[in-house]
């Protein structure tokens, strides 16, 4: 990661089923990320709880919808209300997915990914770099897992990052469990996909649990990070150096202090890398 780009420390996605923990028990995390799309409202509980845990902690915003990849036009008022709760939240910083989530008319739910060719390359980055007018910020997208490509790709996932980071100035939010689900879903390596990525434009890293049926894996967010998963992610940050790590969780929620665990074991990992790291350099 390069020097100028802060490192929040260990953070967690902020999900409503712990607003009130939060809020009583100050829990040692580094900071916060929050889905924008559930504080796109007007008023009510969730601004209430977010504008109180963001008086404790920093908060990095997540989005779901913007669909960057689309074929359709970006939705304008999207836009604004994006820009209105960074202006709000005043994140460290706003990302997003590179994936298209939505047709003409209706969000699909999925994140989607994208046939990877020069055309689309172009398409994209222009629509990023209008993104980026709106926020006057870099947008951060990060990898989605997937389970089909295009027969007509012209680059790899990682070789078309590379390449949009160059020409939209982007940054990335790298999921590592989502390259992990990736390479057993399309049989590359993982670390073949992390190495080709520009180090310098690395701002956040992910992790999650997923499903694994053997013959596939499904990125789930409703399991603990896998042995696999964290053994990739202690390689990655002994390549890359300190970034940002959040840890992910959307369904069959542990109780908090399970949670609260889990990432305390990113952090032990993470030091223990990072201090054998500097040791050898």
């Amino acid at each position: 990661m390069s020097a100028s780009l802060p490192c929040l420390g260990y953070g967690l996605g902020l999900r409503s089923a712990y607003y009130q923990q939060i809020l009583d028990q100050s829990p040692a995390v580094d900071w916060f990320e929050v889905v924008s799309e559930n504080f796109m409202v007007q008023g009510g509980k969730a601004l209430y709880y977010l504008d109180a845990i963001a008086e404790r902690y920093p908060l990095v915003m997540h989005g779901v919808s913007l669909s960057v990849g689309g074929p359709h036009a970006l939705d304008p008022g999207y836009l604004q209300q994006l820009k209105q709760l960074a202006d709000r939240v005043k994140p460290a910083w706003v990302s997003d997915h590179l994936c298209w989530s939505r047709g003409n008319a209706h969000q699909l739910h999925d994140l989607l990914p994208l046939p990877y060719t020069e055309e689309s390359l172009y398409y994209v980055a222009g629509r990023v770099r209008q993104v980026q007018e709106v926020l006057q910020r870099p947008l951060v997208l990060e990898n989605v897992s997937s389970y089909v490509r295009s027969a007509g790709d012209d680059f790899s996932e990682w070789e078309f990052l590379r390449a949009l980071s160059q020409l939209s100035d982007c940054e990335l939010l790298l999921d590592v469990n989502n390259v992990y689900v990736s390479s057993r879903n399309h049989g590359f390596d993982p670390w073949t996909f992390i190495q080709g990525l520009p180090a310098n434009r690395i701002r956040q890293l992910h992790l999650a649990g997923h499903s694994d049926y053997g013959d596939y894996v499904i990125d789930t967010h409703d399991h603990p990070v896998s042995d696999p998963v964290w053994a990739l992610y202690q390689r990655t940050l002994d390549y890359l150096g300190p970034v940002a790590t959040l840890l992910e969780r959307d369904d069959h929620f542990p109780p908090f202090a399970e949670l609260l665990t889990e990432l305390q074991k990113a952090r032990e990992l993470g030091e223990s890398v990072l201090a054998r790291r500097y040791k050898c350099a």
